[in-house]
C-alpha cells in the first residue's frame, strides 16, 4: 500500500466517508508500470488492456504516456477515443463482434481487427473494408494462475486458412496473436505460440502473404501471495524467443499488458461483517466480509486468485478461516479449499485491506445484485 492510498483512506473515514468497502488506485503506480513495461520491450508497442480497469483517469494517464489501447466493445472504444487518444492507437481485440460494431468501429476511425474464424473475416470485410486483422491462436494456458479457456482463438493449423481468407476479401492480413493465460508466472511460455507464430509467418510468405505483426497478448502478472519475475525477465526472455523462431525478420510486435498495469496500482478496504463457526466444536471459523464474488472478487472463482488479506491485528496468533462475502448466495465464497489463516483476535468491525486489487474488480462487479451498490473506485 503506497503513502497515498493510507493517507486517502485515513481521511475517508476521518470524513464520514466510511460507507461501505472501495478499491482506491494509486495513478503513480500505473505511471511506473507503464514505464516500466516500456523499458522492458522497447521496441514493442503498449496496448493496454482497457477491461482491466477502464477509469478515465488510469485511460488519460495512459493516453498522455503514449499508450495504445486494446479495446473490447464499442463502449471501451468510445472511453479511449474520450481522453484525446486517436484511434490509430487502437485495436478492436475481442474476437467475437456483431457487424454494426464493427462497423461502428470503423466509423470512429478504428482499423485493426482481431478475428479467429472465417465469418468473423467476412463481417470486418463488409463492415470495414480494407482493414487491417490479426488472427488469434489458441494457447493451452499451462502455468497460469486464470488460464484462458478454449473460448478464443483457432488452433494454428487453421490461422493460415483464415488470414489467407482475409486477402482475398480485400482486408490486409496483418498478423497473429494469441494469449499465454492471465496472471502468468513463467516467462518461457510465450515460447511454443512464437514458435507456431513463426511457421505461420512462412507458410502464408509462400503464397505470397507478408504478415507484418505478432501481438503478444497480455499475462503479465502482479505481485499476490507469490512471487512473480520481474517485467525484465519477461522482456528478455520473449525477446530471445522471438530471435529464435523468427532470425534477424523479427516482426513489429504489440503487448497487452492489464493486470500488469494496474494490478498492484489498487487496494480494496473491506469490513468484516460476521465472525461466526458452523459448530461447537469447528476448528475453522467463517469470516464473513461486506464484498465477495459479486462485488468485485470474482477472480476468487475456483480460488484461482489468491488476493493478500492485511488485517489491523497482523502480528497476533492465526487461525484457519473460510473467507466469505456478503449476499445470499452460497457461492460467495472467496476461501474454502485453502482457508485463509487470519489473527484468532480479529474482530467484527474491523477493515481489512486487499493488496492487488487494482484490476479486474470494479469492472467485475455487479450492479445491485441482492441490493449491494456496485464497488466504489477512487483514482488519485
Amino acid at each position: 500500500m503506497t503513502n497515498r492510498i493510507e493517507e486517502f483512506l485515513r481521511a475517508r473515514r476521518a470524513d464520514g466517508r466510511d460507507d461501505g468497502p472501495c478499491m482506491v488506485l494509486d495513478l503513480n503506480v500505473v505511471r511506473q508500470n507503464y514505464d516500466t513495461f516500456a523499458k522492458a520491450l522497447p521496441d514493442t508497442r503498449v496496448f493496454y488492456a482497457v477491461k482491466a480497469n477502464p477509469a478515465p483517469e488510469v485511460l488519460d494517464l495512459l493516453a498522455r504516456l503514449g499508450s495504445c489501447f486494446d479495446t473490447a466493445s464499442i463502449v471501451e472504444i468510445e472511453q479511449v477515443l474520450a481522453t484525446g487518444c486517436g484511434p490509430d492507437r487502437l485495436s478492436f481485440g475481442n474476437t467475437i463482434k456483431k457487424e454494426r460494431d464493427i462497423a461502428r468501429a470503423y466509423a470512429l476511425g478504428v482499423r485493426l481487427f482481431a478475428v479467429d474464424c472465417g465469418a468473423e473475416v467476412e463481417k470486418i470485410a463488409r463492415a470495414a473494408p480494407g482493414s487491417k486483422v490479426f488472427c488469434r491462436i489458441l494457447c493451452d494456458g499451462a502455468g497460469a494462475e486464470w488460464p484462458l479457456s478454449r473460448k478464443f482463438g483457432c488452433v494454428p493449423e487453421m490461422a493460415g486458412a483464415v488470414l489467407e481468407h482475409a486477402h482475398r476479401l480485400g482486408l490486409a492480413a496483418h498478423g497473429i496473436s494469441f494469449h499465454v493465460g492471465s496472471q502468468q508466472r513463467n516467462p518461457r511460455m510465450w515460447d511454443g505460440a512464437l514458435k507456431a507464430s513463426a511457421a505461420i509467418f512462412r507458410d502464408l510468405a509462400e503464397k505470397g502473404i507478408f504478415l507484418q505483426m505478432v501481438n503478444l497478448g497480455g499475462g503479465f502478472p502482479t505481485k499476490y501471495l507469490k512471487d512473480v519475475p520481474a517485467v525484465k525477465s519477461y522482456g528478455q526472455t520473449i525477446f530471445r524467443s522471438l530471435r529464435k523462431h523468427f532470425g534477424n525478420q523479427i516482426p513489429e510486435t504489440i503487448i497487452e499488458p492489464g493486470r500488469g498495469m494496474v494490478g498492484n496500482a489498487g487496494i480494496i478496504e473491506a469490513e468484516v461483517v460476521l465472525i461466526s463457526k458452523k459448530s461447537a466444536d469447528d476448528t475453522v471459523k467463517w469470516v464473513y466480509l461486506d464484498i465477495g464474488k459479486f462485488n468485485g472478487l470474482a477472480e476468487t472463482m475456483d480460488e484461482m486468485i489468491r488476493y493478500p488479506i492485511r488485517t489491523p491485528n497482523d502480528g497476533d496468533a492465526v487461525e484457519p478461516c473460510v473467507l466469505a462475502g456478503p449476499t445470499c448466495d452460497s457461492v460467495d465464497v472467496l476461501y474454502e479449499k485453502e482457508p485463509c489463516m487470519l489473527p484468532v483476535s480479529l474482530e467484527i468491525g474491523a477493515k481489512v485491506l486487499i493488496d492487488g486489487t487494482g484490476a479486474y474488480t470494479t469492472t467485475y462487479s455487479a450492479v445491485g445484485f441482492n441490493g449491494f451498490p456496485p464497488l466504489k473506485s477512487y483514482v488519485i
